[in-house]
């Protein structure tokens, strides 16, 4: 797996996560980063255009895959935005207590393997004042797409870098110590509808 992970996995997935269907979801949220912006999973920084430049004064992104940091830092090098690429996952985040104006989290949280612990330290980082911006697939609402989710996430797993189709992502953000400010929760159009269900908007510390 590690030739697929590090390999081809960061090109399938920057292909995938980066389609319009996708991009239209990302850009509810990504522009609304301002301050001290923490990007959890940066990936192949599908975000990076979406940032409004006025807003954000530095751009941190985390990314634990070797992989996914080469294809982001290809993007990177052509920003204006001051940003730092770390080597790190979602549940060890190397800053500061209250450090950070803003979060964007964006189809991440599905592969984070300890996914409660991951918003227990984005908690810990965000300023009291700060905002978590969220756009996440995850548990649909109807229990035939349920079934489905759970009956292929095993293999779905195995070739989608540890995605999970069947998290309940409005329950995980808020047992993470966060207030769910604003939300839509919706079928992707033309994404399948076991992969699809969105969960989409912002988050301030409980």
């Amino acid at each position: 797996m590690g030739f697929y992970s590090e390999k081809i996995l960061p090109d399938l997935i920057g292909c995938v996560c980066s389609r319009g269907a996708i991009m239209k979801q990302r850009a509810k949220v990504v522009p609304r980063a301002k301050g001290q912006v923490l990007e959890i999973g940066m990936g192949a920084a599908a975000n990076l255009e979406l940032y409004d430049t006025t807003r954000v004064e530095r751009l941190i992104g985390v990314e634990p895959s070797a992989g996914m940091r080469r294809k982001a830092a290809e993007k990177l090098a052509d920003t204006t935005i001051p940003h730092d690429l770390l080597d790190a996952g979602g549940e060890a985040l190397p800053l500061p207590d209250a450090s950070v104006d803003t979060i964007v989290l964006t189809y991440t949280l599905c592969s984070i393997p300890q996914a409660e612990d991951a918003m227990r330290e984005m908690r810990r980082v965000l300023k009291p004042d700060g905002q978590l911006l969220f756009c996440e697939h995850g548990r649909a609402p109807d229990p035939g797409v349920v079934r489905w989710q759970e009956r292929i996430e095993t293999i779905w797993k195995r070739i989608a870098g540890g995605c999970h189709l069947a998290r309940p992502m409005d329950q995980l953000i808020t047992g993470g110590g966060f207030a769910i400010r604003e939300m839509e929760a919706e079928y992707m159009p033309g994404s399948p509808r076991f992969a699809g269900f969105d969960y989409i908007g912002m988050a301030t510390p409980a």
